[in-house]
Formats: C-alpha cells, sequence, structure tokens
C-alpha cells in the first residue's frame, strides 16, 4: 500500500483568523501574515493544544518553524515532547545562528529524553533583513555552501565518527558527539535554486517542496529526482499546502477570501517590496502565480489558490474545496512521487483538527481504493 505520512505545523509566532491585518503591520519583516500580538498568541498552552491536536489528528510530525517572531524552535520541541506521546517534532535551525557541533549536542540531548521524537529542518536562508540581524551576511550562493558543510558535519556527527574538518566556513578538531545516538535521523531540507537542490542531493534526506500547481510541482520534483539518482541517492519528499475546507467548494472559497479579507495595505506593499528583495527562487516562484492569477481570484489550477500569497511568504498556496476535493488533490500529488505531505491552515488549531477528521482518513481511503483497482 502507498504510504504517506501527514506533517502539520505549530504557529509559533501567532495565530489567527485572518492574515496580514493591522495588527502584523508592524512588523512587516514576518513571513507568517500574523505577529506574537495577533488574535492568539503563541503561549505555552496554545502550542502545547496545538501538539495535542496534531497528535490526536494522525500527524507524525509537527515542524517547529524558524525566523520573524518564532518561539525557538529547540526550546518548543523540549516543552512539547513532554506534554504528547508519540508525535515527532520537526525544529528548524539556521547555520548562521547555530554552530553545528552545538546543534548536535542539543539535538542529541532531547532526542535521548525523548526516544528518538525529534528531527532536524536545516533552513538556509529568509528575510535578508533577518539574517542581517543575526550578523548572517553571506551571499546566497555561500549561504548553501555553508549549509552544506553544517549538514556533512552533523550527519558525521549522528554518525559516531571522531574527526577534524577542514571546511570553508568550519574548521574543527577532534569534533565528535558524547551522547551516542541510537538512531541516526533524516535530514529535513528545502530549496529551490540550482544550488539549493546540489546540496539536496548530495547531503539532505528529505527534500521539501511548497505546494504549486500539480504541473509545476511535478516539474521541480522530478528535476531533483533526476540530480539524486544521477548522484546514487534515493531521497524522501515533501509537498506543503495551506488547507481551506468548506461543505461546499463556494463555501471553501468563501472561507479562504474571509481569511484575506482584513489585509492591510502597507502588509501587501511590504510583502511586494520584501518578496522583490528576498531573492530566493521558491518565493519569487509563488509570487509571480499569485500576480498572474489576480484576475482569476487567484486560482492557478482546480482547488488550489494563491490568495494567501499576497501576505505569506513560503509555504502559502492553498487547496481550498470539500473534503473529498482537497482529499483527492492531495492523492495527486502523492501519485507524483511525494510521500510525505504538510497541511496547515488558519486558524491552525481548527484546521488540524478538520484535516485530522476529514482528510487524513479519506486520503488513505482513496489511496487504497486506487492500489486495488491496479491489482
Amino acid at each position: 500500500m502507498t504510504k504517506v505520512e501527514f506533517i502539520t505545523m505549530a504557529p509559533t509566532s501567532g495565530d489567527s483568523e485572518y492574515v496580514g491585518n493591522s495588527a502584523v503591520s508592524k512588523n512587516a519583516q514576518t513571513w507568517s501574515g500574523v505577529g506574537i500580538d495577533s488574535d492568539r498568541e503563541p503561549s505555552v498552552e496554545y502550542i502545547t493544544q496545538i501538539a495535542q491536536a496534531a497528535e490526536n489528528a494522525g500527524f507524525s510530525t509537527l515542524l517547529l518553524p524558524i525566523g520573524g517572531s518564532c518561539v525557538d524552535s529547540l526550546v518548543a520541541a523540549s516543552h512539547l515532547t513532554a506534554h504528547t506521546e508519540k508525535i515527532k517534532f520537526l525544529f528548524a535551525v539556521r547555520p548562521g545562528s547555530t554552530a553545528p557541533t552545538q546543534l548536535a549536542k542539543q539535538y542529541a540531548s532531547i532526542n535521548y529524553w525523548t526516544g528518538n521524537r525529534v528531527l532536524v529542518n536545516v533552513v538556509t536562508g529568509g528575510a535578508p533583513k533577518e539574517l542581517e540581524n543575526d550578523g548572517d551576511f553571506l551571499s546566497h550562493t555561500d549561504r548553501y555552501k555553508r549549509t552544506r558543510e553544517y549538514i556533512d558535519i552533523i550527519k558525521r556527527l549522528f554518525a559516531g565518527e571522531t574527526f577534524d574538518y577542514d571546511g570553508e566556513f568550519y574548521t574543527l578538531k577532534g569534533a565528535n558527539l558524547p551522547l551516542p545516538l541510537k538512531e541516526i535521523p533524516p535530514i529535513f531540507f528545502g530549496g529551490s535554486s540550482p544550488i539549493a537542490k546540489e546540496v539536496a542531493t548530495d547531503v539532505a534526506d528529505v527534500y521539501m517542496l511548497w505546494g504549486e500547481t500539480l504541473e509545476t510541482t511535478g516539474d521541480e520534483l522530478q528535476s531533483v529526482v533526476k540530480l539524486a539518482k544521477e548522484k546514487n541517492r534515493d531521497l524522501s519528499y515533501s509537498v506543503s499546502f495551506q488547507v481551506v475546507l468548506g461543505n461546499t467548494e463556494e463555501e471553501a472559497f468563501a472561507k479562504a477570501n474571509k481569511i484575506i479579507s482584513q489585509v492591510d495595505p502597507e502588509v501587501l506593499a511590504a510583502k511586494h517590496e520584501n518578496t522583490l528583495k528576498n531573492g530566493a527562487v521558491g518565493v519569487g516562484r509563488l509570487h509571480q502565480l499569485m500576480v498572474e492569477s489576480k484576475d482569476n481570484n487567484f486560482v492557478i489550477a482546480p482547488n488550489i489558490w494563491a490568495g494567501l500569497t499576497q501576505v505569506l511568504s513560503g509555504n502559502s498556496i492553498a487547496l481550498v474545496g470539500t473534503p473529498q476535493q482537497v482529499a483527492e488533490r492531495v492523492v495527486e500529488f502523492v501519485e507524483l512521487g511525494f510521500d510525505k505531505v504538510l497541511l496547515r491552515g488558519f486558524p491552525h488549531l481548527e484546521v488540524i483538527q478538520e484535516v485530522g477528521e476529514k482528510v487524513i482518513p479519506l486520503v488513505h481511503q482513496i489511496l487504497e481504493q486506487r492500489e486495488k483497482q491496479v491489482v
């Protein structure tokens, strides 16, 4: 049977029924569309509720993001593992913020205490101003070169090696991990530029893509699959979408439009300016899809909507429709070759619960039925 894992994300920078309203205009650098002063603050109580809801809804993994006004991902993971039983936590880390040896030690500690319930998502970039705030002034190309070294180092540490390292960005003597791992975790990584794909196929284990149309996402996926095969590597693949559900398609799109009904013009202008400055290939491609679909209510394909991309950076394309329609769209992407699907929405708690109740079971059911038809 075709296996697919479901991932969701914790809104550790805040949550709301709306994105891009006046509450976020004070912090135009945010990529999430909401700020810490939003309708739902990322309090310990709310994020714990998110984690428990995700576990109960059938998600295997909860992504803890980095950037903007997010609560620190590792701090969040260390708390949430104590308040859940089986869900895994994928915490994001930037090479420019945490040394690879320190990250490996932090990971090993929390992994040991939780029985292998944490995973690492290495995030190379972000908004230039945000990176500069952390003292990271490397060029786009150099950031990815550093990421290659970073992942190489942490994987060797995770494998139990003791080694010297003389790289362009890191020099180590006798590097080792005093607390050995029982299992070597897969490294999650994303990026759409040519050098990002080279790094992914060199050292990453799970390649993460933001969803677009079936055609464009398929093209992006196949470019990485081909490159990985040339290097005799076999990666796992994840695709990410927002989700808006309704009892009818019309109701779902009405809900989608409501989410952006309070957008502040200042936020729209700031998002546009930040996208132009960002330079990230994937961000630019989603922005272009949004611009081109404006006259069609941002619909870029059946049940696929780019309206949130006006405000959000990154994972902003949404699956909009009935649970049956959304499940069918998810299955189409799984059949492209994705074995992991990240689904989230606004407000996150209710969307996590809805997706767990109405979409995840349908996806498994459809996949099972299709396999029986093939046999």
